[in-house]
């Protein structure tokens, strides 16, 4: 349980755009700027304030290619040399 487990309030639900909203009360204040959000089976809607995570979490969460996902081996000589027909001489 958190300190606002107990704390009920009543939000206004307004229209945003073609969205709706829901202004949440000062008491429930978080950091970030973005939420997930899912309905339960009851219709519930559950509101989690999402973090902001550095790119190394992230990495961390993810698992490495399969073989057959890797890019493969690919041949990269270096360039022939081209002759422009110019030089640097005057």
């Amino acid at each position: 349980m958190n300190e606002h487990s107990n704390v009920v309030k009543v939000a206004q639900v307004f229209n945003n755009g073609r969205s709706r909203a829901i202004r949440i009360p000062k008491e429930f204040e978080f950091e970030g700027d973005r939420v997930e959000i899912r309905m339960d089976t009851k219709g519930d809607l559950i509101v989690h304030p999402l973090k902001k995570g550095s790119l190394l979490e992230l990495l961390a969460t993810m698992e490495p290619l399969a073989e057959e996902d890797r890019m493969p081996e690919i041949d990269d000589p270096p360039p022939e040399p081209v002759d422009l027909g110019w030089s640097d001489e005057k």
